[in-house]
């Protein structure tokens, strides 16, 4: 099939390389010249294990294809799929402006025969929206489907390749049907439903992960009370087949560009519509306190930060990937500089776009060691594979004081205990202090 890709941001890019893997023939569009530059040269914008690889091998492949130009993209396509950003407003709900923009530039190329396909995270009507503002400007009617991705930063081409299921969401059965045959080759589960239910399908989830993420830090911070341990609890609850072991690790909270906006973006709607929905507010509210816990932990600790030298260990807010997007360390970085720590940070991958966040108000070291040397305490933001088999005893020995707050419980506990001395505070477990 021949396919038009609108965005090449995370979900475009990631979108258009896989549906090249799978043969089909796609042209990714972007308003950026500098990126689409950079993807002409074979270079991806954006750090995605195995993303690049694909990228170039479908490029020299001839399946897939770059340009600024909507003429030349959108010509006697005949799908469209429109992957462009939709952040959060001031006021919670979802910023449509990017998608509003794609729907004029479409109404202006398309033809009877396209599918225009809404990849983008949108409230739930955006679809009727859209469709009515193209047809409006287009002059016939446009076969519309919902199909909402579920790609997870760091593993985005495993998740398209051996999706859990792919969600189509259409009134028009050919324009449904097409869909599901662009997607044949994955050979996974489809699941047909209405444009609305669809659009809800994407938020429905993304809100249950946040709110199962933000109950485990709760169970934790009881753990803490009471002596328990919730890395036990967490397994002990997961084997339940009814709740599962995903999203059953505490820490310091969620963030990226998904959970944070779209548990707002579904509340809003729910406000909008007349309904309370306190349970999505706990979820936001517990997620604001854990992504600060680290910090409340240090000043218990010390009595205050004053002085103190901190390093932070990660500023992604995940491993494997350099988005900074609502990451934990940014209100981290804010809280000890309030309390005029000197704070230094380190980040495999993801420092230069922590700067542009976050500033000079604090330091960024280019290793571990630069960044723990003669420490008063080490935050662990990020559970890289790099900070995760640390030496910990070799580690605390360049400390000032050896003491340690994992915000990821990553560090294992055997390490721990090979130090002559450390005190180490995990989330949700009982400190460890030799």
């Amino acid at each position: 099939m021949k396919i038009a890709v609108l965005g090449t941001g995370y979900v475009g890019l990631s979108t258009g390389v896989c549906l090249s893997q799978i043969g089909h023939h796609v042209t990714c569009i972007d308003i950026n010249e500098q990126k689409i530059n950079q993807l002409l040269q074979g270079i991806s914008p954006i750090y995605e294990p195995g993303l690049e690889d694909l990228l170039t091998a479908n490029m020299e492949a001839g399946r897939l294809h770059f340009t600024t130009s909507l003429n030349e993209a959108l010509a006697g396509t005949e799908i469209i799929v429109v992957a462009v950003g939709t952040p959060q407003g001031d006021d919670g709900a979802a910023d449509l402006s990017y998608l509003v923009q794609a729907a004029k530039d479409i109404s202006a190329y398309i033809t009877s025969d396209t599918i225009v396909v809404i990849k983008s995270t949108v409230p739930v009507g955006t679809n009727d929206f859209v469709r009515k503002m193209i047809e409006d400007q287009c002059g016939f009617p446009v076969k519309m489907v919902s199909n909402p991705e579920f790609l997870r930063q760091g593993s985005a081409i495993e998740d398209t390749m051996k999706a859990d299921r792919i969600i189509i969401g259409s009134e028009n059965a050919e324009a449904a049907g097409k869909i599901r045959d662009m997607y044949q080759p994955l050979n996974v589960p489809v699941i047909l439903t209405s444009t609305r239910s669809a659009e809800m399908i994407k938020y429905a989830s993304n809100a249950f992960l946040a709110t199962k993420i933000s109950y485990i830090n709760e169970i934790a911070n009881l753990c803490e009370a009471v002596g328990a341990d919730v890395t036990d609890v967490a397994k002990g609850m997961g084997k339940d087949k009814r709740i599962g072991e995903a999203f059953l690790n505490a820490g310091i909270g969620y963030g990226g560009s998904c959970f944070p906006k779209d548990v707002k973006a579904l509340l809003h709607t729910a406000g909008l519509n007349g309904v309370e929905f306190p349970l999505l507010k706990e979820t936001i509210a517990i997620n604001e306190y854990q992504r600060k816990l680290l910090v409340t932990k240090a000043v218990k600790r010390f009595g205050g930060l004053k002085g103190k030298k901190i390093a932070m260990l990660g500023l992604a807010f995940k491993p494997e990937t350099d988005d900074m997007r609502e990451a934990p360390s940014i209100p981290i970085a804010e809280e000890l500089t309030k309390f005029e720590a000197e704070v230094v940070a380190y980040d495999p991958v993801a420092t230069e776009n922590a700067r542009k966040i976050i500033g000079d108000k604090i330091k960024y070291a280019g290793s571990i060691d630069q960044a723990i040397f003669e420490a008063d305490a080490v935050l662990i933001v990020t559970e890289w594979n790099e900070i995760k088999g640390m030496d910990v005893s070799k580690m605390v020995e360049k400390m000032k004081e050896p003491i340690i707050f994992d915000g990821r419980n990553c560090l294992p506990e055997e390490k721990i205990r090979a130090c002559s001395s450390v005190e180490y505070y995990p989330i949700g477990k009982p400190p460890i202090i030799i």
